[in-house]
Order: structure tokens, then C-alpha cells, then sequence
């Protein structure tokens, strides 16, 4: 098995395992509602996918107080900075290794 794809990473290759990874990466940390209204996700599906990244030790969760509101802030743990980043690297390879063949119809 040579194809790039086989390197993906299916902990992160669902769309909102992907997206979620994506707006960590790009901010640090996000609180849980922006991230729920960035992603157009319910509350319980981001709390499932969150629980996937969690486990695989992609993602911390850090929960705290804004006032006497409970509040959930997420990251990206080295180890899920790594994986996103390779699994990036592999969709680019993946996309500049693909020939792309024609066939002309008549």
C-alpha cells in the first residue's frame, strides 16, 4: 500500500473532526460556542467529535468561569498540532501526486 491516502489520519479525516483541527490551528485556543457557531454544529455533535480528538490526545480542554458562567476553551496539544500538520502535508501530496488522465469523447 503506497498511496499517500493511507497515511491519513482517520481520527482527523471527518469533516468536523478536519474543521475543528483547522480553527485551532489558525487561533490557539477557542472557546466552545464560537467554534460551535464557526463549525454550524450542534452542541452535542461538537461534544462528540471533541471527545474523539480528546481521547486521541489531539486536543486539550480547558474549562473555567467567566464570571459565575461556566465556559470550555479548546487547543491543540503538540501531538495534534503534529497530526494535523501531517495530515495536511499528506492531503497536499495527495493532491500534487494524483495524474490526471483525459479521455476525449467524440
Amino acid at each position: 500500500m503506497t498511496h499517500p491516502r493511507h497515511q491519513l489520519d482517520e481520527r482527523i479525516h471527518t469533516p468536523v473532526r478536519f474543521s475543528l483541527m483547522a480553527a485551532l490551528a489558525a487561533t490557539g485556543e477557542a472557546e466552545f460556542k464560537a467554534l460551535r457557531e464557526t463549525l454550524e454544529v450542534s452542541e452535542s455533535l461538537l461534544s462528540q467529535h471533541i471527545r474523539v480528538l480528546e481521547g486521541a490526545g489531539y486536543v486539550y480542554v480547558r474549562k473555567g468561569f467567566v464570571g459565575k458562567r461556566p465556559r470550555t476553551w479548546l487547543s491543540l496539544t503538540p501531538e495534534g498540532r503534529q497530526a494535523f500538520d501531517g495530515h495536511v502535508e499528506t492531503l497536499r501530496t495527495i493532491v500534487a501526486s494524483t495524474p490526471v488522465t483525459r479521455s476525449d469523447q467524440a
